[in-house]
């Protein structure tokens, strides 16, 4: 269980920090992982970002002294690293729904943030198959949104850019003969967000293929994406009507488990979702056999 010490491991080293910058590369070495990997798997365990849980830690512990009425708000924002009382103040009242001053009156109703800890909770039994397995470069045709916060945290604004897009994604199953696969690709993960692409194979085919034969307007909606070479860990959702209710699921035992297990960490790079699962009206068949493979970018420890 080297992987839930590692993590409690930088837990407690932001605690003991919390009015200090936060060196990363520091979080990575008590977390006896990379700086990337114990924010992945701090942002899929938790479903918000390590520096959504520093803020969050700070601006409670800020409201708490203030609160008691013996710091001055211009000192508590420089404690807790806020370069000027508006910036403060600012980030203040969207977490607490209040100013600074109005946290020092009698009776203010504030939010409580609690440090984190980890413990072990036995459940499931239940086995799920996995492999390690060298990829090739596979190069998809899609589009992007960048969102903040987590994947785990904004699948409903992830679902809804999904809705709200099925002309480009008929697009793409048109240009790809393939109306059952399509991609999902999570990457450029920083403390602010990630990219979200919608995307397809088009068996080797370009965005000039679409240009060509549906004109240079259409075309430009898209990007050209590359998901590169390299190890992957590979997993799928039991086969359902609705697969995308087990992803949360998915990833969390993937890298509780499945990872540990295997001796690996996870690597820099995109993650990827095929997903097998067009709804066909009425095929009830066909709709109970629908899956999600995840593919998660790994290094060998």
């Amino acid at each position: 269980m080297e992987w839930i010490t590692g993590i409690q491991n930088a837990i407690n080293y932001i605690e003991d920090h919390i009015t200090e910058p936060i060196d990363y590369e520091e979080l990575g070495r008590v977390s006896f992982s990379s700086p990337f990997h114990f924010q992945r798997i701090f942002s899929i365990l938790c479903g918000y970002t390590v520096g959504e849980y520093i803020r969050s830690r700070r601006l409670s512990l800020a409201g708490t002294e203030l609160a008691a009425g013996r710091e001055r708000v211009i000192d508590v924002a420089a404690k807790y690293g806020y370069e000027s009382p508006d910036a403060f103040a600012k980030a203040f009242q969207k977490f607490h729904g209040m100013s600074p001053s109005q946290a020092r009156s009698n009776g203010a109703s504030l939010k409580a943030f609690s440090r984190l800890s980890i413990k072990i909770t036995l459940e499931g039994g239940a086995t799920m198959n996995y492999r390690i397995e060298e990829k090739k470069e596979l190069k998809l045709v899609g589009y992007k949104k960048r969102f903040t916060g987590t994947p785990m945290e904004r699948r409903d604004q992830d679902h809804n850019f999904t809705c709200e897009t099925r002309l480009n994604q008929a697009v793409l199953q048109y240009m790809a003969h393939d109306c059952d696969t399509s991609y999902s690709v999570f990457s450029n993960f920083s403390d602010d967000g990630y990219d979200f692409t919608i995307a397809s194979w088009l068996g080797g085919e370009s965005i000039a293929s679409i240009a060509e034969e549906m004109g240079q307007e259409i075309a430009d909606r898209f990007e050209e994406l590359t998901v590169p070479a390299g190890l992957y860990l590979v997993c799928e959702t039991p086969r359902c009507k609705w697969p995308c209710d087990d992803l949360e699921e998915l990833y969390r035992r993937a890298v509780t488990e499945l990872l540990p297990a295997a001796g690996c960490e996870l690597a820099e790079g995109p993650e990827v979702e095929v997903i097998h699962w067009f709804y066909r009206p009425g095929d009830e068949e066909y709709n109970s056999q629908k899956y999600v493979e995840l593919w998660l970018p790994v290094r060998k420890r």
